[in-house]
């Protein structure tokens, strides 16, 4: 990819009389885009007829930008096919878990493994790469369209024979499959693969290991969607990159992990939600995921939005200089594209309310200003490209385990794994702490200290990577309800967390819910959660009010592993956190007052870029870890080079 930071967002011309086109290339020129998607939801005009194909219009499209010096990342506009698609086959579209069909009518309307689904992609794939492989403004693949957003998982009978495909395949055996699923419970235990069918709506409640699989198998159909179009595309365009926009830290639907493993490029899309108090943590917990996704590589916000969207309760717009900072803080964290959708606001259709870099207004509006200003700044920091941002921290996230917890018979509902990765996440971020995100099984070689907030399933080669990090000198901080099952869902028996006991030299007989909070007898508290633990060989370093350990650290070979029995409070949290950040030696890269965030990247053995992001309504002094002071001003954003 170039050493520029690309700029622009998704350009529908389809959607506008063809006058307008030279009023949109100019304006982009004027707003310093150099990249946008195109092609995302053209299918239906690209193929308006089944077999008949019309690509004059955007042959001029693409000519367009290329005479105009503007590069495209161009579309396989699969994620959305045309009416005559459902019209014709009526069985490739998606039924839900109640059994009814939906209808074409919005978007992704097709089941993922429906072989005259994937049929009709591969055409539509072939003649669009066919067609513009050599095209001077193709510069990425923009492979479909956020994957699984409407349809992460279909239920219909073609997917059932999916399922049964894919359980053979992971299955030795019929028996293997009994008894990982634990089918002896409840009479469920299967004398043929026949029998097997996706979890559909039963009368109590399903099966956990076939709804953990189930849900394992939607995400590896996605990403045979995926991988079975870039071959094509790789094919017919060698040299051409692909990437498909994720959606990382948002969508729990899909694998981001085994995704993120067949791009060339991450690139995910993320949207602030308004209900949030501090949205803007919960975009570097995105950003910070998306990095970690690419292996610490630079990648690409493909979609945020410039204002507010369209899909939210309450859609709130966006303060004046929030658009910048919101851009600036996904840069901050590694993105070397910082794109929007969409280019125009759109004048009919759902997504009418949604904002864009062109408002309705047009030019004279604040958006337009903001989005003008903000290219000709991301063209000034184009020296920026490439470089990395280092962190000594991770959390362990993985979607199996959350796709595990989400079970409904669980001990609380209360105990959200996700919303505890971001709250420790949140609490890093407070002490000026960029952290990655780290799979369980992933190389924690490079890191200080590794959080786990929640990851209630894991299996015996992930528990045994956190032991090996431990034990070569790492610090662990493991959350209540972690290491309790193995990659079945089975419980691990001999008392909890079954994984970690040795490690963590803690042995729980019993969980207590709690419908309150629990004092603990260092002045802070707990809620949601509690444990009748008993330390083993761990030290004791707070307990409840009635002596129960909550907080234990225990010496495992050359590091040290903490563990957490209930869910802090946030300062508590905060507390804990600075502990276990001191003790492994993980310091934020400047000290800055509450409410401003402080990332650096660098080139190796190079210049560094060190962002100061003030978040608050007053002016703020960071200092660096050299000693210099740098004053932001309110609701501003600073960059400092050395």
């Amino acid at each position: 990819m170039p050493d520029v930071i690309a700029y622009g967002g998704d350009w529908n011309p389809e959607q506008w009389p063809e006058e307008t086109w030279e009023q949109d290339v100019a304006l982009m020129r004027e707003a310093g885009v150099n990249r946008v998607s195109v092609g995302v939801f053209s299918w239906s005009l690209l193929e308006p007829v089944e077999g008949v194909f019309d690509f004059a219009w955007f042959d001029r499209v693409m000519d367009l930008l290329a005479a105009n010096g503007i590069a495209a990342n161009l579309a396989t506009p699969t994620a959305s096919p045309p009416p005559w698609f459902g019209d014709a086959y009526p069985e490739a579209l998606p039924v839900d878990s109640a059994g009814r069909r939906l209808h074409h009518g919005s978007r992704q309307g097709f089941c993922p493994s429906s072989p005259i689904y994937r049929e009709k992609a591969l055409r539509i794939t072939e003649q669009v790469a066919t067609r513009y492989r050599d095209h001077p403004a193709l510069a990425l693949w923009h492979v479909h369209n956020e994957y699984g957003c409407h349809n992460a998982r279909c239920y219909c009978d073609t997917s059932a024979a999916a399922f049964r495909a894919w359980l053979r395949s992971h299955y030795a055996s019929l028996e293997a499959l009994n008894d990982a699923w634990g089918t002896a419970f409840w009479s469920q235990h299967y004398g043929e693969w026949a029998q097997i069918l996706p979890p559909r709506d039963t009368p109590s409640l399903p099966n956990p290991g076939q709804q953990l699989d189930f849900r394992r198998f939607s995400s590896d159909a996605l990403v045979e969607l995926y991988v079975a179009e870039r071959d094509l595309l790789r094919e017919l365009s060698p040299g051409v990159p692909a990437t498909t926009n994720l959606m990382a830290g948002a969508h729990w639907d899909m694998d981001c992990w085994a995704f993120a493993a067949e791009l060339d490029v991450v690139s995910t899309d993320h949207y602030l939600i308004g209900a949030r108090e501090e949205p803007h943590i919960d975009l570097a917990f995105a950003a910070d995921y998306a990095r970690s996704l690419n292996g610490g590589r630079p990648w690409w916000l493909m979609e945020h939005s410039t204002s507010a969207v369209n899909w939210q309760p309450r859609n709130r717009a966006k303060a004046p200089g929030e658009l910048r900072r919101n851009s600036l803080a996904h840069l901050a964290r590694g993105a070397d594209g910082i794109m929007f959708f969409q280019w125009r606001a759109s004048r009919a259709g759902a997504e009418k309310w949604h904002s864009a870099m062109l408002p309705h207004a047009g030019v004279d509006t604040k958006v337009w200003r903001e989005v003008s200003a903000l290219g000709a700044e991301l063209a000034g920091l184009a020296e920026v490209a490439g470089s990395r941002v280092k962190a000594d921290a991770a959390i362990l996230i993985d979607h199996s385990s959350v796709w595990a917890q989400d079970h409904p018979a669980q001990p609380s509902s209360e105990l959200d794994p996700v919303e505890e990765a971001k709250r420790w996440h949140a609490a890093l971020w407070r002490a000026g702490l960029t952290c990655d995100l780290a799979h369980p099984e992933g190389d924690l070689t490079g890191y200080r200290l590794v959080l786990v907030p929640a990851l209630y399933l894991v299996s015996d080669s992930g528990a045994a990577n956190l032991e090996g990090f431990v034990r070569a000198g790492g610090v662990t901080l493991v959350g209540p309800y972690s290491g309790i099952v193995d990659e079945h869902d089975r419980v691990r028996l001999g008392g909890y967390p079954g994984a970690w006991r040795d490690l963590l030299g803690v042995t729980v007989e019993e969980f207590f819910p709690l419908d309150g909070p629990i004092s603990l007898a260092s002045g802070g508290s707990g809620g949601v959660w509690s444990e009748l633990a008993h330390a083993t060989s761990a030290k004791v370093l707070d307990t409840y009010a009635t002596g129960e350990p909550a907080w234990t650290r225990n010496v495992w070979g050359e590091g040290a592993a903490h563990y957490l029995t209930t869910r802090l409070d946030d300062g508590a949290l905060a507390e804990v956190i600075a502990a276990v950040c001191a003790e492994a030696e993980v310091r934020p890269p400047a000290t800055c007052p509450p409410g401003v965030e402080v990332v650096r990247r660098s080139h190796p053995g190079g210049r560094s870029h060190l962002f100061a992001i003030n978040h608050t309504a007053e002016d703020a002094v960071v200092t660096t870890a050299s000693g210099e002071s740098v004053t932001v001003a309110a609701g501003d954003v600073r960059v400092v080079t050395r």
